[in-house]
C-alpha cells in the first residue's frame, strides 16, 4: 500500500473572497466557482489546490472550529526580486493585509508576506 501527496486544502469563510485573492496570485479556478462550496485549481505536477467553505467541513465534522492563527504555509515563487515587490504592492493596494513588507532574507531570497482574506499568511519570494 502506498500513498502520494495529491492536494492541499484551505478552509475559508467566504469562497468568492478567497477566489479573488488566489486568482490574483495566478491560480485558475473554473468559471462560476463563486457559487460553489468546494473549488479546486490544478497545479503543476498534477497537484490540486482546494478551497472549502467552513460549512463543508462542519457537514462531516459538526464540532469543527476555526483554529486561532494560521497553521499552514503557502508560498508563491515570483520571477524576480522586483516581482516580489510588485505582487506585494498589487495585493496590498487591492486591500489585502500586509503581514511583512518585502525584505532581503539572509537565506538569499527576496521575501514578503501578505494575509489572505481568512488570515492565512502567504509568502511571496524570489532568489536574490
Amino acid at each position: 500500500m502506498t500513498a502520494r501527496f495529491d492536494a492541499l486544502g484551505v478552509v475559508v469563510a467566504d469562497i468568492p473572497r478567497a477566489l479573488a485573492f488566489y486568482r490574483r496570485l495566478g491560480l485558475e479556478f473554473p468559471d462560476g466557482a463563486e457559487s460553489e462550496q468546494h473549488v479546486e485549481a490544478s497545479l503543476p505536477g498534477g497537484l490540486r489546490f482546494m478551497l472549502d467553505a467552513e460549512d463543508v467541513i462542519r457537514s462531516f465534522d459538526p464540532e469543527w472550529q476555526r483554529p486561532d492563527g494560521s497553521s499552514i504555509g503557502l508560498a508563491f515563487l515570483c520571477d524576480s526580486s522586483a516581482d516580489v515587490d510588485a505582487v506585494y504592492a498589487e495585493l496590498t493596494g487591492a486591500g489585502y493585509e500586509s503581514h511583512k513588507e518585502p525584505w532581503d532574507a539572509f537565506w538569499g531570497m527576496r521575501y514578503a508576506q501578505v494575509r489572505d482574506p481568512d488570515g492565512h499568511v502567504v509568502d511571496l519570494f524570489a532568489p536574490l
